[in-house]
Parts: structure tokens; C-alpha cells; sequence
């Protein structure tokens, strides 16, 4: 209806946010909104709920990726409509789960999402990511969609995933592992508590063309945007106005590159990648814990960064030969120690990789144990 300035509040729209979640869900899942009793999986890929009311929910996890085709997501949807009232779940790691409301609707699922094959012959919908394996990989937007990326984002993840894809579809490991990626320090992935992290790192400065500076970017902007007051104005021996970067204090965060496009952080020989492992979010057993760097640099190696890959697989494998059922992977370095875990994993050393971080240790609420 038209705005009526004598009846302002008259067919006004409150709610102008995301639509309420409840909308969304399966039917079977709404009634039994509180009632669920346990869970169970199946098989990799593959869990059960049950209610209090005797309701069943069967789900189906299947590998996704982050940047999908229209096709992709329309074939998706299909096969929600077909086996699942239409009905269908994304996960935060970047998985898509059917769900299924009886044991008889799961195998004609299952069946069908076994059977769609890329044209070269590998899994559209791989099923797995469940219990003691290792789920689909969370990341950043790499260079398809970021401003400051030392590294890619899907063609790491998809490089990574097809070298652990064995471990995707079982459950071997001694317990789940999280693998995450950022691609620069600003870490919009979850890096700093995953069990092995994949970051991106810079080491130069970021370079000035002085030529363009003025022309292109807000000078003011650029030198308010460093958390470390490393640049300052200066001017080009012709007198136009540019600025300078002191290297000792940059921080490589590439905040400046974000405000000045003339200010470029990302360099073949400078930009590459950190491995970290050790970290998790789970007050399971040990209270959550940070990563660690075990791999301080790895140079970009696209498209498919061999280095990065044998790297991850190598922590992989030594964990899970060497770890207690339902120790996950900080928890293992800790009890071996992190002196043992270099010789096992047979990576090097050095001083560099102490981790000397104490700031704030008695005052952060780390965890809900209790603590004294």
C-alpha cells in the first residue's frame, strides 16, 4: 500500500532481516524441535537422529565447495526435490547435507548421489566428512575475490582436499581433524584454532607507484588505515606527493592496499605459505588451543602447490599412526611434546618457531573448565 502521511505506522514492515530460520527446516525437524535424543553415524558421510517421539532423520554429507556454478547449485537443488521435499542444508565448512525423514528414502539418496559423476569420471557429491576423518576445508576468498591474499583460496583447498580425499570418505583418524585456510593474516578463516591451518603470509612491504599514488588513491586514508604507523607522506624527485613505508615496523597486513590500489602487497618471491597445527575449539578432554607454526614459509607453487600438499598429508599420516583413539592433534603434539612431534613429522627447526606468546594468560576466560 501507498505511504499514508495521516496513518504513518499503517502496513509499516518491521522486519526487514534475515527470514526466521524455522522456515527453512525439514517438517520432521521442526516437530522435533528439542526432543532429539542421540545421534549416530552410520557410515562416513552418513548419520542418524533420533527423537523422543520415535522420529528418524537420516543425513547425507556430501563435499561441497565455496564457489559453485549456477548448474551446480540448480543440480543441488534437484536432488533435493527428488529425495527430500525440497528441502536442504549447508554446512559452515562449506558440505551440503539431504535429509531424510526414513530408512526407506536413504539408500535411493545415497544411490543417486553416488551415481552423478563429473565428465572426467570423479564424484560430484563425494560423501564423508563425518567422525574421525577430515571435513571439507573452510577458507577465505583467495584471489578470486579479496584484496590481500598472499595465497589462492580454492585452488589450495582443492589441491589439499584431492591429497586427503581418501580421508574425507573414512574415518582412520584417531579423532576428527579440522583443516582451515586463510589466505593473508587477517585471517578470515579460522586458522588460529584448526588442527592443521594453511595461511598465507607476506614478508615485503608493500611496494609504492609513485606514479599513480596521487592519482589514484586518498594519501590521508592510507597512511589512518596502518596499525602500525609505518607510512608517512613523501614526494617523487619530480615533487608529486607520494608516500613512504618504514619495512622495520610494517606488520604485512595489507590494510594500506585495502585503502590505495598504487600500494600493492602481494610479490612472487615474498607472498607463500605457513603451515600451523595444534589448534581446536573443543573443551573435549583439553581445553581449546591455538595453532602453532610448524612450517614458517612454502613458496606459492600454483596450480596444484605440491609442497603444501605433501605437507599437510605428512602431518596427517604421522598423526594418525602415532596418536590414541580420540586424541586430536594438539592434544597428541602435547603429550609427545612438541620436540617429538618435529622428529616424527621430520620438520625443521628452528628458534624462530617458539612460541613465546604469554600476554594475558591468567585473565582470558580460555575455556569453561574451571580455573583457579
Amino acid at each position: 500500500m501507498p505511504y499514508d502521511p495521516s496513518d504513518p505506522l499503517k502496513d509499516r514492515i518491521t522486519d526487514i532481516g534475515p527470514r526466521y530460520y524455522k522456515e527453512f527446516v525439514p517438517p520432521v525437524i521442526e516437530k522435533n524441535y528439542g526432543k532429539w535424543l542421540y545421534h549416530d553415524i552410520l557410515e562416513p558421510g552418513v548419520l542418524v537422529h533420533v527423537s523422543e517421539t520415535g522420529d528418524e532423520v537420516y543425513t547425507v554429507r556430501v563435499g561441497g565447495c565455496r564457489l559453485m556454478s549456477v548448474e551446480h547449485i540448480r543440480e543441488i537443488c534437484d536432488i533435493a526435490d527428488k529425495h527430500c521435499g525440497g528441502y536442504v542444508r549447508f554446512t559452515t565448512r562449506n558440505n551440503i547435507e539431504f535429509m531424510v525423514d526414513g530408512k526407506d528414502k536413504l539408500k535411493p539418496l545415497v544411490d543417486d548421489l553416488k551415481s552423478r559423476k563429473f565428465p572426467a569420471g570423479s564424484n560430484k557429491f563425494p560423501i564423508g566428512g563425518t567422525g574421525a576423518g577430515v571435513t571439507n576445508i573452510v577458507h577465505t576468498q583467495g584471489w578470486a575475490h579479496c584484496h590481500t591474499p598472499a595465497i589462492d583460496a580454492s585452488g589450495v583447498v582443492k589441491a589439499v582436499m584431492d591429497g586427503v580425499y581418501d580421508d574425507f570418505g573414512s574415518m582412520r583418524l584417531p579423532a576428527p581433524v579440522r583443516i582451515s585456510l586463510a589466505c593473508c593474516l587477517n585471517m578470515c578463516g579460522a586458522v588460529h584454532c584448526s588442527d592443521i591451518a594453511i595461511l598465507g603470509i607476506h614478508r615485503k612491504p608493500p611496494m609504492i607507484d609513485s606514479e599513480w599514488i596521487d592519482k589514484l588513491c586518498e594519501l590521508p586514508l592510507a597512511i589512518a588505515a596502518c596499525p602500525t604507523a609505518a607510512i608517512k607522506p613523501a614526494k617523487t624527485a619530480s615533487g608529486l606527493k607520494a608516500l613512504e613505508v618504514n619495512a622495520d615496523r610494517c606488520m604485512f597486513c595489507g590494510n594500506c592496499y585495502t585503502m590505495c590500489a598504487a600500494m600493492p602487497l602481494a610479490d612472487d618471491v615474498g607472498s607463500g605459505v605457513a603451515i600451523l597445527v595444534g589448534g581446536k575449539l573443543s573443551n573435549r578432554m583439553s581445553k581449546p588451543k591455538f595453532s602453532k607454526v610448524v612450517i614458517p614459509f612454502i613458496p606459492n607453487e600454483p596450480p596444484r602447490w605440491p609442497t603444501t600438499v605433501e605437507a599437510v598429508k605428512n602431518i596427517l599420516d604421522v598423526y594418525a599412526k602415532d596418536a590414541k583413539k580420540y586424541e586430536r592433534l594438539g592434544d597428541w603434539a602435547a603429550r609427545i611434546g612438541w620436540e617429538r612431534f618435529f622428529e616424527k613429522t621430520n620438520l625443521p627447526f628452528s628458534h624462530h618457531l617458539i612460541d613465546d606468546y604469554r600476554f594475558a594468560y591468567t585473565t582470558w576466560r580460555q575455556s569453561t573448565q574451571a580455573k583457579f
